[in-house]
C-alpha cells in the first residue's frame, strides 16, 4: 500500500516526525510506521523498543496530546505502528502548526492558518465579527433593493418592509453580539474593499491569453457587483442576434442569461475572500470564463460536483443571504441549472476546473454555425462541409467531393485547412478508410 492522506511511511524515527504527527492530529488522523520503506516494505526500525516508550512521552510533552504506538515483530525485523487520532482543537509544534493534505504535510500560515484556527473554532470566515462599524455605515439603497428582490421571489413576507435595518440584520443573523461580520459588509456597505482586499470583480475581452483588448472593474457591495456585472457582460462582453416578431425587436445572446448568472452568483457565494485576489472573468471571441478563489469541501472533486448533492457553501452567511434575496436556491442545483440552460440554446455543456488555489467555470459558444465560419474566413466548400459534420458527424474525402462538386485536389485542400485551423481532426487513417471529425 502506498502512502496517503491517511498513511505515512518512515524507514527511520526522527524527532521532526513529530511534525507529522501534529499534521495528521490537525487533519483526518492517520498512521505513521517506523521502519518501513515508502513502498511499505518493512526494513527494520532501529531501538523499536525503545521508541515505543520514547515516542508516546514526547507526543505528550511537545505537541500535548496522546498517540497509540504499537510494535510488530516480522522476520525482516520490528516495525512501529504510530496511531493519530484527529484532533478537535488544534495542535503546534513549537507554534508551528502543520496539516496533513493528500501525502503531504504542510505548514500553515497567513491567511491559510487563520481559516484553519477558524475552522477548529467552529467559525468560518464571513462569519467573523469586525469592530467599529455599525448598521449605521450600511447603504440603505442597497438594503430596499434586498427586500424587494426577497418579497418579489416570496423568500420575504411583506411585513419585512417596514422591518429597520437593524431588524434586518438581526434576521439574517449577520451580527455577533454587538458587532457585525464580515458578510453584512460585504453585503451592504458601500465600499467593502476599505476592510477585505480583493471583493471586486475583474472583466476582461481577450484576442488570445496573451492580447488584452479591453477591461472594467466592477466594485461595491456584494449586490451591487452582480447587477453591474451582469449589465456589462450583456452590454458590452456578449453578441446578440437580432431578429423580429412583427414588429418587435428580439435581442437572442450567445449565452443564456440564467446559465451566466448562476455560475457569478456561485463565484461571489463561494469565492475565498481572505486570499485578497479578485473575481476574474475572462471573455474570448469563442468561449468566456470565470474564476473564483475558493476550495472545495473536503474530500469533493469535481465528480461530486456535477453528481446531485447537498449545498455546502463555502460562506454560508453571505450564501443564506443571497438566498432570502431570492438570487440562489438551497439545493446544490446550481450546476445542473448551467447545463440545463445551455443546452437549451443547442450549446455545449459547460466545463468547470478545479486547481489548488481556484475554480474555474468555462462556457463556449456553439462555433459550429455558419455566421461564426464565415467570419472565421472559411470559404463556402469548408462552411458546407462543417455543417455537413456537425450532422452526420464525419465527413470523408469522397463526400467532400460530392458535397461541394470539387476535385479531389480541391477537397484535400480544403480539408487540410480546416485540420491546421483546429476546426476539423483527422482520423489517422490513410486511404479509402479516412475520415474527419469535428475538433
Amino acid at each position: 500500500m502506498s502512502e496517503s492522506q491517511n498513511i505515512e511511511y518512515k524507514t527511520k524515527w526522527r524527532d521532526e516526525y513529530l511534525k507529522w504527527i501534529c499534521g495528521f492530529a490537525n487533519a483526518n488522523g492517520g498512521t505513521i510506521f517506523i521502519g518501513k520503506d515508502d513502498n511499505g516494505n518493512v526494513v527494520g526500525a532501529d531501538d523499536a523498543k525503545k521508541l515505543l516508550e520514547e515516542i508516546p512521552n514526547k507526543t505528550r510533552d511537545v505537541l500535548g496530546i496522546l498517540v497509540d504506538v504499537n510494535l510488530h515483530e516480522t522476520k525482516e525485523g520490528g516495525y512501529l505502528e504510530i496511531i493519530v487520532d484527529p484532533y478537535p482543537n488544534a495542535v503546534n509544534y513549537k507554534g508551528q502548526y502543520h496539516y496533513r493534505s493528500e501525502s503531504t504535510k504542510q505548514e500553515l500560515k497567513g491567511a491559510a492558518l487563520d481559516k484553519f484556527l477558524l475552522q477548529k473554532k467552529g467559525k468560518l470566515w464571513d462569519g467573523v465579527p469586525i469592530p467599529n462599524v455599525s448598521v449605521g455605515d450600511l447603504k440603505q439603497e442597497t438594503f430596499e433593493f434586498f427586500k424587494k428582490r426577497g418579497i418579489r421571489s416570496q423568500r420575504l413576507s411583506e411585513d419585512s418592509l417596514s422591518d429597520t435595518n437593524e431588524q434586518l440584520i438581526e434576521n439574517l443573523q449577520l451580527k455577533e453580539n454587538k458587532y457585525l461580520k464580515r458578510a453584512a459588509l460585504l453585503l451592504f456597505h458601500p465600499n467593502p474593499e476599505k476592510y477585505v482586499t480583493g471583493a471586486y470583480i475583474k472583466i476582461g475581452y481577450f484576442e488570445s491569453d496573451s492580447d488584452l483588448r479591453f477591461q472594467d472593474e466592477v466594485h461595491g457591495n456584494l449586490f451591487e457587483q452582480i447587477e453591474k456585472t451582469m449589465d456589462l457582460l450583456f452590454s458590452k462582453y456578449f453578441k446578440a442576434f437580432i431578429s423580429y416578431d412583427r414588429i418587435h425587436r428580439i435581442e437572442t445572446f450567445e449565452f443564456p442569461r440564467e446559465a451566466v448568472r448562476e455560475a457569478l452568483l456561485n463565484a461571489v457565494a463561494h469565492k475565498d475572500y481572505s486570499g485578497g485576489v479578485p473575481i476574474q472573468i475572462s471573455v474570448y471571441k469563442d468561449k468566456f470564463m470565470i474564476w473564483n478563489e475558493g476550495q472545495l469541501p473536503e474530500n469533493w472533486t469535481i465528480e461530486t460536483l456535477l453528481d446531485k448533492h447537498s449545498s455546502k457553501p463555502y460562506n454560508p452567511d453571505i450564501a443564506t443571504t443571497l438566498f432570502r434575496s431570492g438570487y440562489i436556491e438551497s439545493w446544490g442545483r446550481g450546476i445542473s441549472k448551467m447545463t440545463e440552460q445551455c443546452l437549451k440554446m443547442d450549446l455545449p455543456e459547460p466545463s468547470f476546473y478545479y486547481k489548488s488555489s481556484g475554480f474555474w467555470v468555462e462556457f463556449r459558444k456553439d462555433i459550429y454555425n455558419q455566421q461564426y465560419l464565415e467570419e472565421l474566413g472559411l470559404n463556402t466548400r469548408q462552411v458546407k462541409a462543417v455543417l455537413f459534420v456537425k450532422e452526420n458527424e464525419k465527413i470523408t474525402n469522397s463526400e467532400y467531393q460530392k458535397l461541394n462538386d470539387c476535385s479531389r485536389n480541391t477537397a484535400s485542400n480544403d480539408l487540410t485547412e480546416l485540420v491546421e485551423q483546429n476546426i476539423l481532426k483527422s482520423s489517422g487513417q490513410k486511404g479509402a478508410g479516412a475520415f474527419y471529425t469535428l475538433n
